[in-house]
């Protein structure tokens, strides 16, 4: 029976699907974090150290959390996964995917270098420049969103409505990030997580927040919805951008009625999904990493 690492800090719902999934297909999983993870070089050894594989690498490793932590603890993560890649073993996500995703800036960059719609973005240092940016943003009829550079599901991100907001316009680790924010077409608020899988839009739903956020975690419900051409082949094109084997864009469609890549995300939670659409994200996605990356070897 094959061996596939799961890399993960809290299994879960996510966790158990997949070991269901890659159990179909048969194959073991195993739940290990990246932190019980280490390097050590010497002559006749496995360079890379991963708990239960002491002896022979995995098949394959997927990638369904990387920890947090200081800029060297995180490099050390991100190295294991570069690692693995090197050494032949396929890593889904891959590391070079899961850099162009966490990373806002960057992300926000190829989307916008490849052509792609994303919202008006400006990501720097110094904090005159910042107040500078938003105060003309403001005076100009526009809202602005700051979010912190690296960070997931909501958190940390707040809305710049008027000039007193701007007492609270705090940096995330000396860095500013701020974008335009989207108004959605129709009433309330918003967008649209379509699930991406090697190359192809296989379910999006709409999620609705109570508030401007529209984050599954922060309160927003999920409701089904048809899977556009226009949709579908942007979400597609963002995954390409960021050369991931899956991914979860969001996508907003603004008053006018266009199309907008606000973010993609590598290591997306599917459960919102599933619970709308009939489909199973997690066989989907050891399917494709299993024959596409491990029987092809």
């Amino acid at each position: 029976m094959g061996r596939i690492a799961i890399f993960t800090d809290d299994p879960g719902w996510h966790g158990k699907q997949l070991r269901l999934a890659f159990g179909n297909l048969g194959y073991s999983t195993d739940y290990i974090s990246l932190t019980q993870c280490s390097f050590a070089i010497q002559a006749g050894k496995n360079p890379i150290s991963i708990p239960g594989f002491e002896y022979d690498l995995p098949d394959a490793a997927f990638v369904r959390g990387v920890p947090g932590g200081s800029l060297e603890e995180v490099i050390l993560y991100l190295d294991f996964l570069h690692a693995l890649k090197i050494m032949s073993i396929p890593v889904y996500n891959d590391g070079h995917a899961i850099e162009r995703s966490v990373d806002k800036g960057m992300t926000s960059f190829l989307l916008h270098n490849a052509g792609l719609p994303t919202p008006l973005t400006w990501v720097l240092r110094n904090r005159e420049d910042a107040l500078s940016i938003a105060e003309n943003e403001l005076k100009k009829g526009h809202l602005l969103i700051s979010k912190p550079l690296f960070g997931s599901q909501g958190a940390g991100i707040r809305r710049i409505e008027k000039t007193t907001d701007l007492f609270w316009l705090t940096n995330s680790r000396g860095v500013y990030y701020l974008q335009r924010f989207v108004h959605c077409f129709g009433e309330g608020f918003s967008d649209k997580r379509v699930f991406v899988v090697n190359g192809r839009a296989v379910a999006a739903m709409r999620r609705r927040g109570k508030s401007w956020l529209n984050n599954v975690a922060r309160g927003a419900s999920c409701e089904r919805i048809d899977l556009n051409a226009e949709m579908a082949a942007l979400a597609v094109k963002a995954t390409r951008v960021l050369a991931m084997d899956y991914a979860g864009v969001d996508i907003i469609q603004d008053k006018d009625g266009h199309y907008t890549v606000i973010e993609v995300n590598s290591i997306p939670a599917w459960k919102g999904l599933e619970s709308v659409c009939d489909v199973n994200i997690a066989q989907i996605l050891a399917d494709d990493l299993i024959n596409r990356h491990v029987k092809a070897l």
